[in-house]
């Protein structure tokens, strides 16, 4: 039976397969493919020893930190880095914070797909990044607000329309503030959403205390109440989903909670109204 890869068999094969032309070294006297050893160290920033002790599965385990620098040294994917770091630590790195941006066409049919479920895509941040019809009659009409507007939070303690369709403002505001903490340090984005909190808790001393907590919560799924300007009260369970080669993303789904709520939303797709 095959013994399963190391992380010194991971590094050799990922070091091999780049194109040293490509990354600006000469491409005479290699008698194998790829980088030397040396070059990939000297793009991590990191000793040659060390490097080749790593491939020799020498030396002990590397830190997060070393592994970082070598993942950008050999132009590894996300999925390829998620991978160096389980051989390398025994679990995955830390998600990074990307530049708000789209999905792909084919996740936003999956979100269309759900008619009378509202579903959105959002980042660590709780910028929402994508959304479908059911989301826009129930919950926010999104494509209305500027790009910078469609965060949960912002909404949640700023826009009054959102506070008042909460049946428990302060308890949804506690959690969701959980939430944001706990994503924030699994993403190691603390300074990255920095200016976002000054803004927000100079706009909104209760989202300045409750940041000024220590609560930590998962989203996970459980059960939301609002109260529709159209609709009255609506019940919907709501499950999260890790994107698939996108740690920075999850996609949350409101299911509702009875068959005759699921028509009352299709009605008022089909009559045109938004949240």
């Amino acid at each position: 039976m095959a013994e399963p890869p190391t992380l010194a068999d991971y590094l050799k094969s990922c070091r091999t397969r780049l194109d040293p032309r490509a990354l600006g070294y000469a491409q005479e006297r290699r008698r194998t493919p790829g980088l030397r050893r040396e070059e990939v160290a000297q793009r991590a920033h990191i000793s040659a020893t060390w490097y080749t002790w790593l491939e020799q599965g020498r030396g002990g385990p590397p830190s997060a930190e070393v592994l970082e620098r070598i993942a950008q040294a050999l132009l590894l994917t996300e999925v390829e880095r998620e991978h160096l770091f389980l051989l390398g630590l025994g679990r995955p790195p830390e998600v990074r914070p990307r530049p708000q941006s789209g999905i792909t066409p084919r996740l936003q049919r999956v979100l269309d797909a759900m008619a009378t479920s509202p579903a959105i895509v959002r980042t660590v941040t709780w910028d929402v990044v994508a959304w479908n019809a059911a989301a826009a009659a129930v919950l926010t009409d999104y494509g209305a607000l500027a790009p910078h507007e469609r965060n949960v939070l912002r909404m949640m303690f700023l826009n009054p329309h959102t506070r008042a369709a909460q049946f428990d403002w302060h308890s949804v505001a506690h959690f969701l503030v959980a939430v944001f903490r706990a994503d924030v340090a699994r993403a190691g984005a603390a300074a990255a959403v920095q200016p976002f909190v000054d803004e927000l808790g100079a706009a909104s001393p209760e989202f300045a205390a409750l940041w000024r907590g220590s609560d930590v919560r998962e989203f996970g799924e459980g059960l939301k109440r609002l109260r529709h300007r159209q609709l009255g009260e609506i019940e919907l369970e709501y499950s999260a989903f890790s994107v698939d080669g996108r740690p920075d993303l999850s996609m949350v789904v409101y299911n509702p909670s009875s068959a005759a709520d699921a028509d009352r939303i299709g009605a008022l797709i089909a009559a045109g109204a938004r949240g």
